[in-house]
């Protein structure tokens, strides 16, 4: 298996959904990589970093990676510009790679169709049932929700949205994911202890 993770970049992106799971992904022994509209032409977040993306869509492939994962970002809601990370999404899902996406990303996911049959989580439901999707009868009120290869999750809840992508890539299990999510999200200091002994 690749130990290579894909985090989506364009402008707009919303800097701090995906930070605790590209970090903590890092610092587990997975290479992140990140990849933009093209490859040569900087992005800048909506707090106003500049990134220069390793590749470019056209040049990602599942076989090569571990999980894609896509923040929000202004442009989900705003123009079309995005829906060709929609459509990588499906590309990696039909391939059996796992998929991670945060905020308006899952709007993308939405409109894409891949939330029609699937337990699944947003902002709120009535964000995404303005995308016209077919899947509301999936919503759920959750932080963050798994459902095989795909992660969905709201803009309030990067901690929770790490600490399913964690467990998802195997970073963390059982008893270290609660230490590590008890640690980020409810700030227990007992935690610290737990997720480095």
């Amino acid at each position: 298996m690749s130990r290579t993770v894909h985090l989506a970049v364009y402008d707009t992106l919303a800097d701090w959904e995906t930070g605790h799971a590209t970090a903590w992904l890092a610092r587990s022994g997975f290479t992140v990589r990140t990849v933009g509209p093209v490859a040569d032409k900087p992005v800048t977040t909506v707090g106003g970093t500049r990134i220069l993306p390793d590749l470019s869509l056209e040049d990602l492939r599942p076989e090569e990676s571990a999980l894609l994962i896509l923040p929000g970002a202004d442009l989900w809601d705003t123009s079309d510009d995005l829906a060709p990370f929609a459509a990588a999404a499906r590309r990696f899902l039909d391939a059996g790679v796992p998929v991670a996406a945060i905020c308006g990303a899952t709007a993308g996911l939405a409109r894409e169709g891949l939330l029609d049959d699937r337990p699944h989580t947003s902002a709120v439901s009535f964000y995404l049932a303005a995308t016209g999707y077919r899947g509301g009868e999936h919503y759920v009120d959750a932080d963050a929700v798994t459902d095989g290869d795909l992660i969905t999750a709201g803009p309030t809840e990067p901690v929770a949205f790490a600490r399913e992508v964690l467990g998802r890539m195997g970073a963390f299990e059982g008893a270290k994911l609660d230490a590590w999510y008890r640690l980020f999200h409810d700030s227990d200091p007992a935690a610290y202890e737990e997720l480095n002994a």
